[in-house]
């Protein structure tokens, strides 16, 4: 066993007290350990045989895979390689580290110094220490845990395997599909973090596949999912980074209740948040949602979309710009924007590719600001038609009765996605 092994238990990278680790440079245990300065680089590796890590890299379509030999192991991995999973797989996550390149030994010992006087998990330390980041340690940690790394670079994804996972899952979890047979329903996938498991998760329960789980770079995995998706995500980004640069509603943070009507009508009205609501409303259109909520909350604001009953979220704006966007719909509902303290319901018609969409708004004031949401009614994607709603011959003659009489009122109830709007609208 070598000192690093003695020194950190492979579930935690926590201190197992042991023989005292020999210093570098051949300094005694609990000496100041000289360490590279920042962003400066080791020296290049001697040359290696072959079986070495180096030449184990492999390709984003034919990952890496032992070589079973006794080559050197390597102190860095070369950039874009990555190192077998047998040689990662319940390891301490030091040395994780060290064989992914991402940390050289005398910083694990620096780490471990610190750990030993200080407490704390060794991941964690690295990061304070400013040697890795969050990233690298979520896929160390998988890693650790036996998930195969891949490298995305060059990758050629099918295009059946795109098609096999819905955008809203792909973008919001962060989840890109990669290999996809559509026979037996196995789905391969990348993720950034082995705690990814609510996407797993919808994908085997939503969507009945068999899913195999990778983990890959997040910057590769979102650069991807954007290209292959050509979602609303690059443009929802560009409409927030404008919202965050406009004066209008630099104006409004920190003024909470206290904003005057003027300025919200200002803000209401201005370019960027017309461009959010919209591009908001076209995405919910195009993935089939029945709802959209706009919820505050104390410290941020959530935009969430409901698509088979399933919440997903989408990339939140900034909270401070919750009433500008409840303003803005409520304009759109014709609803009274200076009443913030009682409930009001209102409508919206949009056409959209010549197509009829309704929009029932519901706008609630909580402890944080309004809550708004909208259900959203595609007449394109539904049978307004009272013979095929699913009534019995004899309901069906009483309802016809009943809405042809000159005055009354017929009450429809339900719980959430029974069907009491398209009853309503098919009457």
């Amino acid at each position: 066993m070598t000192p690093m092994d003695s020194r950190m238990s492979p579930a935690t990278g926590s201190a197992v007290p042991k023989s005292p680790m020999p210093m570098p440079g051949g300094g005694k245990p609990g000496a100041p350990v000289r360490t590279p300065p920042a962003g400066q680089q080791q020296a290049p590796p001697s040359p290696r045989a072959p079986g070495s890590v180096a030449q184990a890299g492999g390709t984003a379509a034919h990952p890496p895979t032992s070589t079973g030999g006794g080559g050197a192991v390597a102190a860095a991995t070369p950039p874009g390689g990555m190192p077998p999973i047998d040689q990662l797989q319940g390891r301490p996550i030091g040395r994780v580290l060290v064989k992914m390149g991402k940390v050289n030994r005398e910083q694990v010992v620096e780490a471990l110094d610190f750990q030993k006087r200080k407490g704390g998990a060794l991941g964690r330390i690295l990061i304070d220490l400013g040697y890795i980041k969050e990233s690298d340690l979520n896929i160390a940690l998988a890693a650790q845990k036996g998930y195969e790394l891949i490298n995305l670079e060059g990758i050629n994804i099918p295009r059946e395997a795109i098609d096999a996972v819905p955008p809203q899952i792909a973008t919001t979890n962060k989840v890109l599909p990669i290999a996809f047979d559509k026979a037996s329903k196995k789905l391969t996938v990348v993720m950034a973090s082995q705690e990814n498991f609510r996407a797993l998760d919808d994908l085997r329960q939503l969507m009945g596949y068999q899913v195999t789980a990778k983990i890959g770079d997040p910057d590769q995995i979102e650069k991807l999912i954007n290209k292959h998706y050509n979602t609303a995500a690059e443009s929802l980004g560009e409409v927030l980074g404008e919202l965050a640069a406009d004066d209008t509603l630099k104006d409004l943070k920190g003024r909470g209740e206290s904003i005057d009507l003027d300025d919200l009508k200002e803000a209401a009205d201005s370019n960027p948040v017309r461009k959010l609501i919209n591009l908001v409303l076209l995405q919910a259109i195009k993935d089939k949602a029945s709802d959209i909520h706009f919820e505050p909350f104390e410290d941020e604001f959530k935009m969430r979309y409901r698509i088979d009953g399933v919440l997903y979220e989408m990339m939140p704006p900034p909270p401070h710009i919750a009433p500008a966007i409840a303003s803005r719909i409520k304009v759109m509902a014709n609803l009274d924007i200076a009443e913030r303290r009682l409930p009001q319901d209102g409508r919206i018609e949009l056409n959209v590719n010549n197509q009829p969409i309704d929009l029932r708004v519901s706008v609630l004031p909580t402890m944080f600001g309004e809550s708004v949401v909208m259900r959203v009614l595609d007449r394109s994607n539904v049978q307004l038609d009272l013979d095929k709603i699913g009534l019995r011959e004899d309901d069906l003659q009483v309802v016809r009765q009943l809405i042809h009489k000159p005055n009354g009122i017929v009450i429809c109830t339900g719980p959430t996605g029974s069907g009491k709007t398209t009853t309503l609208y098919s009457a």
